[in-house]
């Protein structure tokens, strides 16, 4: 089977209403949210999600989206339920226009560079996957983590479809990263130290936290509370270097919306926008002597 594009198979397509002003799939799948997304096709991003291969394109208006299924039986265009599924992913029941109007109205800078960035979001992504993407993600850059990643999926992820020659694999259960001689794989497959606090948390939420229902549950609970709870996992701590993965986690992974991410990236750039106000201020006082 090879990868499907909008023109060349227009018939296994759905279309969900979605300006592009709203979301720009180039912006927010290769914005190191997410690993898994590739840009197969010129405007068209391949990816798993919810255990299903989809390529996804757009107009300025459409989000359009193709559903790979492996039984040949099922060839069709997305269902109701899948797109669902996607709907909720890039959580397009929030209005940026609405956002983007309250920020622009209290900071005069984003006021000013909002327009370059339309179509910025937030994907409410599985807090599994999201929990050991991040925490590969740990003095790391979104090259290297999307590898990193890649193979941690095709060493003990199920295997869902081959479309051209790229093998596509589900994200793996918690089982199958905390199982023997895990971390000893994952080393030879360049995970360095994270290899220990992969298998490490895997291990922890199995055999301490009740599984699986105990990390879907953080997404109901307060937020002091959820912060509390994954900074007890193993390599998603307090200290310094991983103090930001908790924060990826609360954001991305479990919709805690209040979680504000600061990386030494946006630290430089606000240093330097505050810096040129300071001047400019400084600047202006002295004209006025």
């Amino acid at each position: 089977m090879k990868h499907r594009t909008l023109t060349s198979s227009p018939a296994l397509w759905a279309s969900i209403p979605c300006p592009r002003s709203e979301l720009r799939l180039d912006l927010v799948l290769a914005s190191g949210q997410s690993f898994r997304w590739r840009e197969q096709s010129p405007a068209h991003w391949s990816g798993v999600l919810a255990d299903q291969v989809w390529t996804l394109t757009q107009t300025e208006e459409q989000l359009y989206c193709t559903v790979y299924r492996g039984d040949k039986s099922q060839v069709g265009r997305p269902t109701l339920e899948e797109l669902e599924a996607l709907h909720k992913y890039f959580q397009l029941d929030v209005s940026l226009a609405q956002l983007y109007s309250h920020w622009a109205s209290v900071d005069s800078h984003f006021q000013k560079v909002a327009q370059k960035f339309q179509g910025v979001r937030l994907l409410r992504q599985d807090p599994t996957e999201c929990l050991f993407s991040f925490i590969c993600s740990s003095n790391n850059n979104i090259a290297r983590i999307t590898g990193m990643v890649e193979r941690l999926c095709q060493a003990f992820g199920p295997r869902l479809i081959q479309l051209d020659d790229v093998i596509y694999h589900s994200f793996p259960s918690l089982e199958a990263l905390a199982g023997p001689e895990v971390e000893a794989h994952l080393r030879k497959l360049g995970l360095g130290y994270r290899a220990r606090y992969v298998c490490a948390s895997a291990k922890a939420i199995l055999e301490e936290k009740g599984g699986l229902a105990w990390l879907q549950q953080l997404r109901k609970a307060p937020y002091e509370e959820a912060h509390k709870a994954l900074c007890t996992l193993p390599g998603v701590g307090t200290k310094e270097t991983f103090s930001g993965i908790c924060g990826d986690l609360m954001l991305a992974g479990l919709k805690q919306c209040c979680s504000v991410l600061i990386c030494a990236n946006q630290t430089r750039l606000g240093s330097r926008q505050q810096s040129a106000r300071r001047g400019l201020r400084v600047q202006k006082a002295r004209t006025n002597l």
